[in-house]
């Protein structure tokens, strides 16, 4: 087991305990090639459709496709609590994720009707609430443990379970490929989660928490000064590095944190597109990219959270969002908003006429 091996090296023998270090696929270029084309020929001027062209083209590279299609999309919704919410840094009671839960299971939660309205398939993964709702429709249950450790103390998770985390991302990325998904976008849900992003975030740009804090689900400007006081703490206990991303995620991480890293690798690994959803997953999709350096092809990004660490994460991963709502709901709601920009992307891509099919005439050399 390579845990402590943060850097993959082509040298290395990659076993099954240490699969997120396997070489992720690569881009198509040909169907890239073939799609510029089209897109050359299409009934309009070069460039009209901004990056609706580019956001085709992309998809085109990842699916192997000249003319992509995003008619099946699954959304995974990862569930963990956290033990530094007893630190007072969310305005909500850890109860809530639990409950949380039920209202996923009944249809009732944001991502719930996005997807239904959407034709969605999704599903929610339990990777470690504090609570143990039992069985629960649409629940898959992943327990870890019962939340994770007060970061500000000691390591929020041991070996064990940071690897059981991110094994739970990765069978969630094996079942939307068992049923023939095209697209991944991943979610998550669990009480003062904002903090442990935070402190991964400030922990891989190298960042103090001043710097990248927010507000998360609604504290006042002195819950953002202690939420910013325990990060802080919580990083000069773990003495945590810039090249350290699965040390940083044991330490200051989430389950469903370290689980959306572990399904973006692994969507990386087995050649399926990514929507990034907003400020929780963006730093697990940093801690992918450190990771593995070449996953960054594989994703794409739905929206510029309202947290103020969004942008600096957007801009170590050279990442343009598609919508800037003032979101910071998760659940993977900002990445189901983005979704009908893409299809919009590719039917326009494959359904518009070229200048010959229509007999228009083209642009004069």
């Amino acid at each position: 087991m390579n845990i402590n091996n943060d850097v993959p090296n082509n040298n290395v023998l990659v076993t099954s305990d240490d699969w997120w270090l396997a070489p992720v696929q690569t881009l198509d270029n040909e169907a890239f090639l073939q799609a510029r084309e089209r897109q050359r020929r299409l009934t309009k001027p070069p460039g009209s459709l901004g990056r609706l062209e580019a956001l085709a083209m992309r998809l085109a590279a990842m699916q192997g496709d000249r003319r992509p299609s995003l008619e099946r999309v699954r959304v995974v919704v990862f569930v963990g609590d956290h033990g530094v919410a007893q630190e007072g840094v969310s305005a909500f009671p850890q109860s809530v994720t639990v409950e949380m839960m039920r209202n996923f299971s009944r249809g009732g939660a944001a991502i719930s009707v996005l997807a239904r309205e959407l034709g969605a398939a999704l599903e929610v993964v339990d990777v470690g609430a504090a609570g143990d709702p039992g069985p629960l429709p649409g629940v898959i249950s992943r327990r870890i443990a019962a939340g994770t450790a007060n970061l500000r103390r000691e390591p929020a998770m041991d070996e064990a379970e940071l690897l059981a985390a991110m094994d739970a991302g990765r069978e969630a990325v094996e079942r939307a490929i068992a049923g023939d998904a095209q697209l991944f976008i991943g979610g998550e849900m669990g009480i003062a989660n904002t903090t442990p992003a935070t402190a991964l975030a400030c922990a891989l740009l190298d960042q103090p928490a001043r710097a990248l804090v927010g507000p998360g689900t609604g504290l006042d400007a002195e819950g953002v000064a202690r939420k910013a006081r325990v990060i802080d703490e919580a990083l000069r206990l773990h003495a945590l590095t810039t090249d350290g991303p699965l040390r940083a995620l044991r330490c200051v991480g989430g389950f469903e944190i370290a689980a959306l890293a572990g399904a973006f690798v692994r969507c990386a690994q087995r050649g399926m597109p990514v929507l990034v959803d907003g400020f929780i997953a963006i730093a697990a999709a940093l801690a992918a990219v450190r990771l593995q350096p070449r996953v960054s092809d594989w994703l794409l990004y739905a929206h510029r959270s309202a947290e103020p660490g969004m942008g600096a994460m957007l801009q170590a991963l050279r990442a343009e969002p598609l919508l800037d709502l003032g979101l910071r709901l998760g659940e993977g709601s900002g990445a189901a908003l983005a979704l009908p920009l893409l299809r919009l992307a590719v039917v326009l891509h494959a359904g518009m006429a070229t200048f010959a099919e229509a007999g228009v005439s083209g642009k004069e050399e």
